[in-house]
């Protein structure tokens, strides 16, 4: 199966072993960040430094001004962590060193333009901001994601597109010294905290037949017995139980058709934009009411719409499950698989992993990531690569 890394600018940028290092793994496409959320990260072979601080959400090129003149909305560009076009010069080298690249944009995740903007954030039940978050039913918030996917994902070279968090965004967050983990919020609580009920889903509840304020009491009432260490039963039926069946298939209803209409005008305005055969892949969950970097979908609505998913495989293969079952011979069905031991990762296990993960539909490998693992790591992953053939 083919494979590829996931690559930040500065793996590369100022060191001039990366590119042909990355290919020397094995992989034939290198999954490089062009658009990403702020992050604290681990450069362990870079000659210049170990610890790179990406303060804020941007893009890792110079935005084009024309597109985004006027607008209140518009992308962030990086600071010392990615000055001028980052992504640019680090395509470059990794296409030197033989490699396909792909541009990896994250698109719903934003802890700055919430901190400027709180209009355009997640509300939750108890009227919480998640700055993090953007509320992706909001019409201009819904221009700006678009346009941003094009301009980040359609740059230079790029042979295709990994979009992730194109979708909604909720609770869980990654946030720096985050302390939200006292209380176990299971899949029934995380959905119940990340029910958005800002001006724009308050009226799309309206248009469900819900009225919100109802909806906000009934929400923060389930939610009690979580807060005093009931256990969260999990799962959508979980849900159901304690909003009722029609509350929450109404409220799923106003969710699904405003992540699946996004979903599918990204996707089309990234294919105008690109050259033929650009290949656009999601970062995807096949559970609907999923939230995060790796939103829910429907696999037979999002394979209609891309040329096939990205699915998080850290514990385990069976969600590439319910994508396969969809017969799409043509779909792009990429595991994706940890490889950074001290972040959870298995890199010696990655040849068992990817047999399962075949068994299971994959039709491509991603490992995460080729910058932040160890060098004994990617030693296993250049051992296993060569197993895999």
């Amino acid at each position: 199966m083919k494979a590829s890394a996931f690559v930040y600018p500065w793996d590369v940028n100022g060191d001039p072993a990366a590119g042909e290092f990355i290919a020397g793994l094995g992989v034939r496409q290198a999954t490089l960040a062009s658009a990403y959320h702020s992050t604290r990260a681990l450069t362990p072979r870079h000659p210049g430094h170990r610890i790179v601080t990406a303060e804020h959400a941007a893009v890792l090129y110079a935005p084009e001004e024309a597109r985004w003149a006027g607008r209140r909305l518009r992308p962030y560009t990086a600071g010392a962590w990615a000055p001028g076009d980052a992504y640019g010069q680090a395509a470059e080298a990794l296409a030197d060193a033989g490699l396909e690249v792909h541009t990896w944009v994250v698109l719903a995740h934003n802890s700055r333009l919430g901190a400027e903007f709180p209009d355009t954030s997640v509300v939750n039940a108890y009227g919480d901001r998640y700055p993090w978050a953007p509320c992706v039913a909001r019409p201009e918030t819904r221009e700006y994601l678009v346009d941003l996917a094009v301009e980040a994902a359609v740059r230079p070279g790029a042979r295709g597109t990994e979009l992730e968090s194109l979708g909604w965004y909720g609770i869980a967050h990654l946030h720096a010294h985050d302390k939200t983990g006292g209380v176990g919020l299971g899949d029934a609580g995380q959905y119940l905290m990340s029910l958005c009920f800002c001006g724009t889903c308050r009226e799309g509840y309206g248009a469900q037949g819900l009225d919100a304020d109802e909806l906000a009491a009934v929400v923060r009432a389930a939610l009690e017995p979580l807060w005093r260490g009931a256990p969260d039963d999990g799962g959508w039926a979980a849900v159901e139980k304690i909003l009722g069946e029609p509350t929450a298939t109404a409220t799923r209803a106003w969710r699904d058709g405003i992540a699946r209409t996004l979903q599918e005008a990204a996707v089309t305005a990234v294919r105008a934009a690109a050259p033929e055969g650009f290949q656009v892949l999601l970062h995807a969950d096949p559970v609907t009411h999923h939230v995060g970097a790796n939103p829910g979908v429907d696999p037979a609505h999002i394979l209609s719409v891309a040329d096939g998913v990205v699915v998080p495989c850290a514990g385990g293969p069976d969600l590439l499950a319910p994508f396969a079952a969809q017969g799409r011979e043509d779909a792009v069905l990429a595991a994706n698989l940890p490889v950074v031991s001290g972040m959870g990762g298995s890199p010696g296990t990655l040849v068992a992993d990817a047999a399962r993960a075949a068994e299971l539909g994959a039709t491509e490998l991603r490992l995460y990531h080729a910058g932040l693992a160890s060098d004994g790591d990617l030693e296993a992953v250049r051992e296993a690569l060569a197993d895999l053939g």
